[in-house]
């Protein structure tokens, strides 16, 4: 059985989810990204993070920002071996879907 996250690796995913985030973008998208977080334009990381992690307990996998489509998606891997995939709002940080990857 997966146990859940420590704190301090939590800290670090964040920490490790900003070049998740900026995948495909430079260095002024992820700042722009951020900006927009603290002007509360998108919905932030760690709360849609902690909630994911609520959903579907488990380890943390990936994060991805999709500008496009304005989502986050979440990956977790859970404690059979499986991978799911969760989604949301970014700019309201609403839950959308879950599927398994």
């Amino acid at each position: 059985m997966l146990r859940p996250a420590p704190p301090l690796l939590i800290a670090l995913a964040l920490t490790l989810s900003g070049a998740a985030l900026a995948q495909g973008t430079d260095r002024a998208d992820t700042r722009q990204l951020r900006e927009a977080v603290q002007r509360g334009e998108l919905a932030s990381l760690d709360s849609i993070i902690e909630d994911a992690l609520r959903r579907k307990p488990g380890r943390l996998v990936d994060v991805e920002f999709d500008l496009d489509d304005d989502e986050y998606e979440i990956e977790i891997l859970d404690a059979d071996g499986r991978v799911w995939e969760l989604e949301y709002r970014a700019s309201t940080g609403e839950f959308m879907d879950l599927e398994q990857d």
